[in-house]
């Protein structure tokens, strides 16, 4: 049976020390390093690469990240009941450089908060259920619990419901994709542009003849970058300065 929020608000976090993988040498991290002195967000889900987690929970909480940030977290963790290579090398293929993964081999961390539930029906073994938590000094402050019901609910570890909790008042960032195509100049600079605002973006990145006729099929258009904002298509560079421009007055 899972713990209730109430159980955990106020309490600390499980004192353990991680297996993680630094400049490809093994590198022991603790809990009193990760959460000591710092406002962090945590959210831990059932494993690398699978549907929802790859989907959704880490791809948005890597575009709220610098909104989080700039309302006083000073770090994102996603921990998972896997080993330190599969989670460097799910991060990298999410392209989630706001996110800081925490290997939970041994899940002693997810047994700790009362989390470890056993996936043996799908081969997974014993893994993590799915939540998320605002921890201050170590100690947590909130804990949104995923309903204890059959299969793998997805409705209050969201980025959203944190950031909503933390920063009511926050404006939220609409998502922004770029189609881009390697060794183009003018995608280098769109990117730049986003990046130097700290705007999160998804680069689909193209480079055969037939994925130019999709672009096509999707913006009317046939050069590169194209840019979206929300659904919304703004049009290459150029056209993503002026709206830049236009967003911050």
């Amino acid at each position: 049976m899972l713990p209730s929020a109430d159980t955990l608000q106020g309490k600390p976090v499980p004192a353990v020390t991680f297996k993680a993988r630094q400049n490809d040498q093994w590198h022991d991290l603790t809990t009193d390093e990760l959460f000591g002195n710092k406002t962090v967000v945590v959210f831990s889900l059932p494993g690398a690469f699978t549907p929802t987690c790859s989907s959704t929970h880490l791809p948005r909480y890597n575009e709220l990240a610098p909104v989080l940030r700039r309302h006083g977290v000073d770090e994102v963790l996603c921990i998972s009941v896997n080993d330190a290579f599969v989670m460097e090398q799910w991060k990298a293929g999410q392209d989630a450089a706001n996110i800081t993964v925490i290997p939970d081999g041994n899940g002693d961390f997810t047994d700790g908060m009362g989390m470890l539930v056993d996936k043996r029906e799908l081969g997974f073994g014993l893994r993590s259920w799915r939540y998320s938590m605002l921890v201050r000094d170590g100690i947590i402050e909130k804990i949104f619990i995923e309903p204890d019901r059959e299969g793998d609910p997805f409705e209050v570890s969201d980025a959203d419901t944190m950031l909503s909790y933390l920063a009511p008042e926050a404006e939220v960032p609409e998502p922004v994709v770029m189609f881009s195509r390697p060794g183009c100049p003018h995608c280098a600079r769109a990117k730049r542009a986003l990046q130097e605002r700290d705007i999160v973006f998804t680069d689909i990145s193209q480079d055969s003849k037939i994925n130019t006729i999709v672009l096509r099929g999707v913006t009317g258009r046939m050069t590169w970058p194209q840019v979206f904002v929300g659904g919304e298509l703004i049009g290459g560079a150029d056209d993503l300065q002026r709206w830049l421009l236009e967003r911050n007055g």
